[in-house]
């Protein structure tokens, strides 16, 4: 199952994304919340129950001690999304000031991921935030760099309205050429489009220099706003235009995923001066003997 990082240029509903996606996931699935500005799924969906004893935090010290306290510090700072447990949270930073101690944690809880989504079968979504540059790379504090190098896909988060796409497209060649350079490759990079605004699906791939756009979810208020501040679900909240769409996204993008390995494991092969030589010939040959 893949890996999928999301993030955003700015502000733009990268946590109830991640969210919706995880939560909608036909697998068992889990939601690994980055963001060195610090975590909102605690105070939010979670009400406050999860304390600060829980959560990406406490990785630090674990992994600084060594793998095998890693993995096992990780298994047991998982919160439960569902009454069945198929479906987790790791909760995030409580304070963004923590955020310095992760930088060699990242890596390591990128091997986590991995093996989690690889061997265990399970749907694994990083919410890393809001992007911060410098020099024309990623942040090494403000981002959690290695786990977008190492993500199977990484979701640009973008509305549809003129300005979320004025505010992304400054990042799409500095993300590229990071991918490229020291991830998985440009093509990894893909949008989640947040409709509701007045572009289109091709449109909006056009005005961010052909980034494809891997998965689309509707503008649905009311489901959000729960995801976002937790209390009471809305009506209707398990069959919310919101969930059905996540649920569909997350099948496109084991379908992006699946078509990534597949180019890669069988690259294209690079054209045959000679045989195009050929090839022109006959064609030529053909030509003339219908004259």
């Amino acid at each position: 199952m893949p890996v999928t990082a999301l993030v955003s240029a700015k502000s733009c509903g990268v946590s109830a994304s991640a969210l919706a996606l995880t939560l909608a996931s036909k697998r068992p699935s889990l939601l690994a919340e980055c963001d060195p500005a610090g975590g909102t799924i605690r105070a939010g969906l979670l009400d406050g129950r999860a304390t600060a004893g829980f959560g990406l935090y406490h990785l630090a010290a674990a992994e600084r001690t060594g793998p095998d306290a890693l993995a096992n510090a990780f298994a047991n700072h998982l919160w439960p999304l569902d009454e069945g447990g198929h479906r987790k949270l790791l909760p995030g930073l409580t304070d963004p000031a923590q955020a310095a101690a992760l930088g060699r944690t990242w890596p390591a809880l990128s091997d986590v991921l991995h093996v989690l989504a690889g061997e265990a079968g399970y749907d694994v979504f990083i919410d890393a935030g809001r992007l911060a540059l410098e020099s024309g790379h990623l942040h090494p504090v403000l981002t959690p760099a290695p786990l977008l190098h190492r993500a199977d896909l990484v979701l640009l988060v973008v509305r549809s309205t003129e300005q979320s796409l004025t505010l992304a497209r400054h990042v799409i060649d500095p993300l590229r050429t990071e991918l490229q350079e020291r991830g998985s490759g440009a093509d990894a990079l893909g949008l989640l489009l947040i409709e509701g605004g007045t572009y289109r699906a091709h449109q909006v791939s056009d005005a961010l220099k052909g980034v494809p756009v891997l998965g689309a979810l509707p503008w649905d208020t009311d489901t959000a706003q729960y995801l976002t501040t937790g209390g009471r679900p809305p009506r209707g909240y398990a069959r919310s235009p919101l969930l059905r769409h996540a649920r569909t996204a997350t099948e496109q993008f084991e379908a992006a995923t699946s078509r990534r390995r597949i180019q890669q494991e069988y690259p294209a092969r690079s054209a045959n001066p000679q045989m195009a030589g050929v090839l022109q010939r006959l064609a030529e040959q053909r030509g003339g003997s219908r004259g």
